[in-house]
């Protein structure tokens, strides 16, 4: 199964993107990325850290996401908004709410991501005028500039898709350099498809796909608290789902998730761990972490 790591969320048809600068990094690089689904579904599914101390647009995502709903994701980098008490989350729902009344949308149709230093606020006039700005320059065009916005420590930006012979495709984006661990990684990843998908059916793809993909990742034994991965189908193909696409999903992840090792933070090797013959697959996971992380 060929995958193209040089397209990324806007190869399947009805989805735009862009990727701006907004002044979140000290290092004047871009910082601020929207998606947006044109229907005719807004299918998502989302899979988030578990650790104990989640951002607040984690929470935030993870709120709007309950109906498996969503016309937008819009991600920063630079600012995690994590460990920010009530002021952050706050500060995630103007996000999603400056998008949605840009887009034409509710709120509750826009989930959140963002990424980089935790503990600090969101400078929010910034940020408001970034997300203006964004939206504005919205396009079939602008999947390589988002995947550049999500960068922080990251050397390259993380794209993949997948064009099936019957017209449907994924695509997808991803930033994650540090804190690499099982349970995601401290990264953001948006996965957009043209395949129509009920909720259910994408929530089953998307959590059996990151279970073989960035759940097996590990650079550090560290686990963020903003990790995010969540997964937009807009049905613009009127193909159904087939096994094809669940192949071609965990391929896609599989392909992110490498390309997420192969950039870890002073890392100089990639190793593959296979374990044979365990009684489960549970075991041989445990096994197989175990020796990863062994000094």
């Amino acid at each position: 199964m060929m995958i193209d790591q040089t397209t990324g969320v806007t190869t399947p048809q009805g989805f735009l993107a862009a990727g701006v600068t907004a002044g979140l990094k000290k290092s004047g690089k871009p910082d601020l990325a929207l998606v947006v689904s044109q229907g005719p579904q807004y299918t998502a599914a989302g899979v988030f850290t578990s650790n104990r101390f989640p951002a607040a647009p984690v929470q935030w995502s993870r709120q709007v996401l309950v109906d498996g709903q969503l016309r937008a994701v819009v991600l920063n980098s630079g600012s995690a908004n994590a460990c920010t008490g009530s002021q952050g989350q706050a500060d995630a729902q103007s996000m999603a709410e400056q998008v949605a009344a840009l887009i034409g949308v509710e709120p509750s149709e826009v989930g959140v991501c963002s990424t980089g230093m935790i503990g600090l606020m969101v400078p929010m006039d910034k940020m408001s005028a970034g997300i203006t700005q964004v939206a504005a320059l919205l396009s079939t065009e602008g999947g390589e500039a988002a995947a550049k916005a999500i960068m922080t420590t990251d050397t390259v930006h993380k794209q993949a898709s997948y064009t099936s012979a019957a017209g449907w495709r994924i695509g997808g984006m991803a930033k994650g350099a540090g804190m690499l661990a099982p349970a995601l990684a401290t990264m953001l990843v948006v996965i957009t498809t043209d395949v129509q998908l009920t909720a259910a059916q994408a929530d089953h793809a998307l959590r059996g796909s990151c279970a073989k993909s960035f759940d097996r990742a590990d650079s550090d034994g560290c686990m963020s608290t903003n990790d995010s991965v969540i997964l937009l189908a807009n049905g613009a193909s009127e193909i159904p789902a087939d096994q094809e696409f669940y192949t071609a999903l965990d391929v896609v992840c599989i392909s992110l998730a490498r390309q997420l090792i192969a950039d870890a933070e002073g890392a100089e090797h990639a190793i593959t761990i296979t374990v044979h013959s365990a009684a489960s697959e549970d075991d041989a996971l445990e096994v197989a972490r175990a020796i990863g992380r062994s000094n």
